[in-house]
């Protein structure tokens, strides 16, 4: 996420490198949705048994928002480390996982019909992540 990439960025750099920011908020993202989507597959049983997650608190609605404006806050950040004129916007590769993640969400799938969501989510966040690093390393 944001700390771990921007402070590994600090440590090997010995300065605070906004690129590196930059870049560490899609990644910390893409670990957000992976953590709303297991807190909503959840939202009965942790209603029932007195917890209070966040999507408890936010509620089943808006909690499904929250997955897809999450997912969406990942892409934005991600091209807009772009305009550094480094490819990081090549982390729209992993988006069509995400796509399909998100219609099953607000389609209103939940407890065991969220499993393969929380696959898809992992795989946005693996193939977004690589895709990002492919494209910053080639574009320097």
């Amino acid at each position: 996420g944001l700390v771990a990439t921007a402070g590994t960025a600090y440590v090997l750099l010995e300065r605070l490198d906004w690129f590196a920011v930059l870049c560490g908020v899609p990644v910390g993202l893409w670990a957000v949705a992976l953590l709303v989507v297991n807190n909503l597959r959840d939202i009965d049983g942790d209603a029932a048994a007195g917890k209070r997650t966040m999507a408890v608190r936010l509620g089943e609605r808006r909690t499904r928002f929250a997955y897809m404006a999450v997912l969406e806050a990942s892409y934005a950040a991600a091209l807009a480390a772009s305009f550094t004129g480094r490819a990081a916007a090549a982390a729209v590769v992993g988006a069509p996982f995400a796509v399909g993640a998100v219609r099953t969400v607000l389609r209103g799938a939940s407890g065991p019909a969220l499993i393969p969501v929380l696959g898809a989510t992992a795989r946005t966040q693996l193939v977004s992540g690589l895709a990002m690093a492919v494209g910053i390393a080639v574009t320097g």
